[in-house]
């Protein structure tokens, strides 16, 4: 029976869209779930703050009457303008070891593409850089990170046989935390700080809601991630979700401020518990005890394990040491909570200066991720 490819517009569907990696994946010990309610509200018009210059549909596969896959068919016109380039993205694609399924689904989104007048397909992307990006192709029995996609290894093989070609890798390590500040790590952040006047400087809630720290931080991030593959600015409302969403959650203790000597924020450091082992345990839903395993993870009962969540620079400070003084202040701190390591989660293959920075660390590349790319 052939492949059915239908758009995904209720509220139902979206569910089913949301939930299909969860029954796909379950049992697998490497796969992370995702909270399914929560997902859904990345692909409602009326919710996510995307939608204001993105366009987007969703589709999903059918065979002998059973879900086999699905697809997202994403434009972004502000990337394509940042970029000078004409592309659609796929993301959110998943889908059993049937070359037809997956052939159907990506000829959907390049139909798609093609009637939006785009020329390349690229992909796995979301919207922005804040939504998960990039197919594994290595690492596959290793233990995924809550803002990160699993696959199957044959997912590459049927991507490389419908005629995507590698566009560029994201590595992710995991890194042996030491007890002490690496000596050289530590000398340059004496000497950094001394140059230009800077300080490591740690925020209270009451401080951060205050000063408007959470747009402060974005804004930093807009200015310094544009050069990053694919970047394109976040818009005001985005910006407003995402401080709302994230501020909130945080644990202070794992976030640093640097400070210039006039006291702006001239970069950041942020990490969060690793939530892979509770989000395993939600099994895909907050209700009724997922919320406990998250809050158990986040606040009470902390894992061995460290994820870095986002760290900037401000451009006119690169390559002036800033990384050694958010490590120097970070650190102490983290070993202080019992973590014994931390996953980069992807980095850039071809970012030498996020790269070099782990050289004075024990770490291994245990993951690698690609965004595959074809003309329509």
């Amino acid at each position: 029976m052939s492949v059915e490819i239908i758009k995904a517009g209720t509220r139902k569907e979206l569910a089913l869209f949301a939930e299909f990696p969860n029954v796909l994946y379950k049992g697998n010990p490497y796969y992370v779930p995702t909270i399914a309610s929560e997902d859904v509200k990345i692909f409602d018009r009326n919710h996510n703050a995307a939608f204001e210059f993105c366009d987007a549909d969703f589709f999903l596969a059918y065979k002998d009457g059973k879900l086999v896959g699905r697809i997202a068919a994403i434009i972004n016109p502000r990337a394509n303008k940042a970029w000078g380039t004409r592309n659609a993205r796929f993301g959110w694609i998943d889908f059993i070891d049937d070359r037809e399924v997956s052939a159907a689904l990506v000829k959907a989104v390049t139909d798609w593409g093609a009637e939006r007048g785009m020329e390349h397909l690229e992909g796995p992307l979301g919207f922005t850089d804040f939504d998960a990006e990039g197919m594994l192709v290595d690492g596959f029995d290793e233990l995924g990170t809550s803002i990160t996609f699993y696959n199957h290894p044959y997912y590459m093989e049927h991507l490389e046989a419908l005629g995507f070609v590698k566009n560029t890798d994201w590595v992710e390590r995991r890194i042996t935390l030491p007890d002490a500040v690496p000596e050289k790590i530590s000398r340059i952040s004496a000497i950094v700080s001394q140059k230009y006047g800077m300080k490591a400087v740690q925020y209270s809630r009451r401080e951060i809601k205050k000063l408007d720290i959470g747009h402060k931080l974005f804004d930093l991030i807009n200015n310094t991630y544009n050069v990053l593959y694919g970047y394109s600015a976040l818009s005001d409302r985005q910006v407003d979700q995402y401080v709302d969403l994230y501020l909130s959650m945080l644990d202070l203790n794992l976030v640093t401020f640097i400070n210039d000597s006039e006291g702006n924020i001239i970069a950041f450091g942020v990490m969060i518990p690793s939530m892979s082992r509770a989000l395993q345990k939600c099994d895909g839903k907050m209700f009724p005890f997922g919320w406990y395993h998250l809050a158990k993870a986040l606040y009470l009962k902390k894992t061995d394990t460290v994820d870095m969540l986002l760290i900037a620079v401000r451009k006119d400070y690169q390559s002036k040491g800033v990384p050694a003084m958010i490590i120097s202040d970070l650190l102490p701190r983290v070993k202080k909570f019992g973590f014994k390591y931390a996953e980069t989660n992807p980095e850039l293959e071809t970012n030498n200066a996020v790269q070099n920075l782990w050289s004075d660390f024990e770490s291994r590349q245990h993951r690698r991720r690609r965004i595959y790319g074809k003309k329509i």
